[in-house]
């Protein structure tokens, strides 16, 4: 970290001396409009997969304590993906969403639905990443949920089922409140996995970002800057933008939970 810092004001290529340039890096992070761009498009994505994700998450594993039979077969299916290689997956969600041959544009045209060129346009790309995202962690929180589910005290469900407590109330009242501290773990572990996603973008539309840069993300910003571009002083002065980008998400969340807890 401490070597992160000195190098964010000092230009480097990986070959000759460095050199200090001061505040240098910063000055031109903030004025490159990529950058800005590849924040935008994390932060979109960052919303499209994680909500869902969570909420989705949250509905499987209501439904998955509820299972009487097969139990362990349907968590360990659950948890397949999130084992499974990102490469592996990126380019299985490549082919699903190919303009030609993938399995979304079938379904539309069977709809008789024009097809789209998922991969060639900017919210296309957004939604492919973001759907190769809630695909891959949504069993994992699952999982997590499940466990919070079940470290509720049934004598809490037995008591509003005597004062007559339906389902949806029961739900809002009892399940959500205990786990409100599960939640918030899910919420800060896809906060910080969010704001550092890379290997989808990479694979599915290069190291380009695809049309528009609409999958360029911080970290293939950084990843450009460092590996394609040999500039680690910017790409220092990008991984610390990443850092604090990470501390702010974190802190507005943790600030909203606690303060939600406290009112109650």
């Amino acid at each position: 970290m401490l070597s992160t810092i000195v190098l964010a004001f000092q230009r480097w290529d990986g070959l000759s001396a460095r050199r200090f340039t001061g505040l240098d890096n910063f000055a031109f992070l903030v004025k490159d409009p990529t950058f800005w761009q590849s924040l935008e498009n994390t932060v979109v994505l960052f919303l499209m997969s994680t909500v869902p994700t969570l909420v989705l998450a949250l509905i499987l594993a209501v439904m998955l304590q509820s299972a009487v039979r097969f139990t362990n077969v349907y968590r360990i299916a659950y948890f397949i993906p999130n084992v499974t290689s990102l490469v592996a997956m990126a380019i299985f969600f490549s082919s699903i969403f190919s303009t030609n041959f993938g399995l979304v544009n079938a379904a539309l045209r069977s709809l008789g639905i024009p097809q789209q060129d998922w991969l060639g346009q900017p919210w296309g790309i957004k939604i492919a990443i973001s759907t190769m995202i809630v695909w891959q962690w949504v069993g994992y929180n699952t999982l997590i949920y499940l466990a919070g589910l079940q470290a509720i005290p049934k004598d809490q469900y037995e008591a509003a089922k005597v004062d007559g407590a339906g389902v949806v109330r029961t739900f809002f009242s009892i399940t959500l409140p205990q786990l409100r501290p599960v939640v918030l773990f899910t919420v800060i572990m896809s906060t910080i996995g969010g704001l550092q996603t890379f290997t989808e973008p990479q694979v599915m539309v290069g190291n380009s970002g695809g049309t528009g840069q609409s999958g360029m993300t911080v970290v293939l910003f950084f990843y450009r800057a460092a590996f394609l571009d040999n500039d680690y002083g910017y790409a220092a002065a990008i991984a610390l933008s990443i850092f604090a980008l990470v501390l702010l998400f974190t802190a507005i969340n943790w600030r909203i939970f606690r303060g939600r807890s406290e009112d109650r």
